[in-house]
């Protein structure tokens, strides 16, 4: 039986949010410690200015996530609005960035496991630029439906974590290939489906649809990876950086 949001489940609702963001917080810091924030540790020649900026502006995208989901924790929804503007123009960025960041990174990074060129991986990060966009895009465009925007805002950042998750200090993770990242990640969206069906009584069709967009989207990128059409369309393109 769906549970009448008072003001007490009110609270809960909060405590979820800012929950997820945190558990989200949390993965992609031990994703990139070694290679990112706490890099000096574990290697001694530094990154290349265009992967700091790639850092910075993800950074800055979470740092921003967490602060929206605190203040309407808080119940400053008028300075959570006021932000609202500085979080389009960094979700631009984030996009951008990180379409540039893949595209650079097909000429210069080592294949990962699973993947037989760096062509084929391409479609990975792509995909998930692509579909942060899409999803951004809908939480912006439904930012005065609450219950609408702060599902998408979440399922949105946790559409990018697959590139953490295959970071952290597991091997077993790396090894798997797209099933090991992709799996862990979309672990993430069993909570928000946890908390629709307690909450509702049955999962809500933002949730339903940012997930089935993230989950589809996931094997149809090596499908596509691995046609002859991609392949030339990859090479064309990292040709121009």
């Amino acid at each position: 039986m769906a549970i009448n949001l008072t003001l007490e489940n009110k609270r809960y609702e909060r405590l979820f949010y800012t929950g997820m963001a945190l558990a989200i917080l949390f993965t992609v810091f031990a994703g990139f410690s070694r290679t990112f924030y706490l890099r000096p540790l574990f290697h001694p020649e530094p990154l290349m200015p265009l992967l700091i900026l790639h850092g910075i502006i993800f950074t800055s995208w979470l740092a921003l996530f967490i602060t929206q989901t605190t203040l309407v924790a808080a119940k400053r929804t008028r300075t959570h609005m006021s932000l609202g503007i500085a979080g389009g123009v960094l979700a631009v960025l984030v996009v951008v960035i990180g379409t540039l960041t893949a595209i650079v990174r097909a000429r210069t990074a080592a294949v990962p496991p699973g993947f037989s060129s760096p062509l084929i991986f391409l479609t990975i990060p792509l995909v998930d630029m692509l579909v942060f966009a899409i999803l951004i895009s809908g939480a912006f465009y439904f930012r005065l439906r609450a219950d609408i925007h702060k599902r998408l805002m979440l399922l949105a950042t946790i559409g990018i974590l697959p590139a953490a998750v295959a970071r952290l200090p597991f091997d077993f993770i790396l090894q798997a290939g797209p099933v090991g990242f992709f799996g862990i990640a979309d672990l993430f969206i069993i909570p928000v489906l946890i908390w629709d069906l307690t909450t509702r009584g049955r999962p809500h069709r933002a949730t339903v649809l940012a997930a089935a967009l993230i989950v589809i989207s996931q094997p149809l990128r090596i499908v596509i990876g691995n046609t002859h059409a991609w392949i030339a369309f990859a090479t064309w393109l990292t040709q121009w950086t």
